[in-house]
């Protein structure tokens, strides 16, 4: 009964999309005001996805506003959310980014200490291909060198 109730509850758009620490997203919220509604972005990156499932699944959101830190825990099935936009991913180790916390290393988002995720892959093909042209020139030369 409870799970057919929570099927009903949730989003089919973002069912399929996997959210993970390190994203930088834009999240667009209904606020009301009076009479009226309007759309508003909040756009950060994503340092906790809560383990819930089905309409409990929830992201922490991050920003900085001015110098100070600000966080908003987004539920994604929420009927006040519009739309969820990925901007960038970035390569991260860890599974909670609470070390983002600290003001002092973050001043702004994107001088955050991450790596994009296909300038990082890019980078590590680049790197096997030079030492594969390398290595086979020097193979060459010891087999001449024992040749003669």
């Amino acid at each position: 009964m409870i799970t057919s109730f929570e099927k009903t509850q949730v989003k089919k758009g973002y069912s399929d999309i996997k959210f993970e620490p390190g994203m930088i997203v834009r999240v667009n919220q209904k606020i009301r005001e009076g009479d009226k509604e309007r759309v508003q972005g909040f756009e950060g990156i994503i340092i906790k996805v809560n383990s819930g499932s089905g309409p409990n699944k929830a992201i922490t959101v991050r920003k900085i506003v001015g110098g100070i830190g600000v966080e908003k825990i987004i539920p994604i099935h929420s009927p006040l959310i519009e739309s969820i936009e990925i901007k960038r991913k970035m390569e991260v180790r860890r599974s909670k980014l609470y070390y983002l916390r600290d003001t002092s290393r973050t001043k702004k988002l994107y001088e955050v200490p991450l790596k994009d995720r296909e300038q990082y892959k890019t980078k590590a093909k680049v790197k096997t291909e030079k030492q594969e042209e390398v290595s086979h020139p020097v193979e060459k030369e010891e087999v001449v060198a024992s040749e003669s």
